[in-house]
């Protein structure tokens, strides 16, 4: 069976930079505890990295979300320490939106049996990720691993646990 754990925007900024709450921060060491084991376990790991660039405030999320984060190679934008040893040697897809078509291409293509996601945001960039990680491979178990992601909100977490449980994708 082939797997795969993508973690999703585990950077600075929406852990305690610019978009940080202490949810995200509560989810640090669980994650990389998951993701050790994970690796243990030889299951392939890949990240995501939110990527913005100085011209945020002007794209339609700068507009919509106008508080500059993860601006590609400012301190946000890094992988948090405690997660960017594990990091070193993975794939990162970098992704100036809240889904990565290059990463729904590289799930497709390599067509993984089983993927889980964790990470940040629950209910924005790991809810458009699995779906289209689900999108791409309809037949694979996709979960989420509920306890080492966090939303903006603890209820907007909670509905898009929700939401992605009623598109099939099993919570963990």
């Amino acid at each position: 069976m082939k797997k795969l754990l993508i973690v999703v925007d585990m950077q600075k900024d929406f852990i305690d930079g610019a978009l940080g709450t202490k949810e995200a921060c509560a989810i640090v060491s669980p994650a990389a505890d998951y993701i050790k084991k994970a690796m243990d376990e030889d299951v392939e790991v890949v990240f995501t990295r939110d990527t913005h660039h100085e011209d945020y405030m002007d794209t339609q999320e700068g507009k919509k979300l106008p508080v500059p984060h993860c601006i590609e190679g400012k301190v946000g934008w890094e992988i948090c320490d405690e997660l960017m040893p594990l990091a070193e040697g993975k794939l990162i897809f970098d992704k100036p939106t809240f889904g990565s078509v290059k990463l729904q291409e590289y799930v497709a293509r390599e067509g993984f049996d089983e993927i889980t996601l964790l990470g940040l945001c629950t209910d924005i960039c790991v809810i458009s990720n699995a779906m289209l990680v689900k999108a791409a491979l309809p037949e694979a178990s996709v979960r989420i691993v509920g306890s080492c992601s966090a939303g903006v909100t603890p209820e907007s977490h909670d509905n898009a646990l929700k939401a992605m449980s009623m598109c099939q994708i099993e919570i963990i």
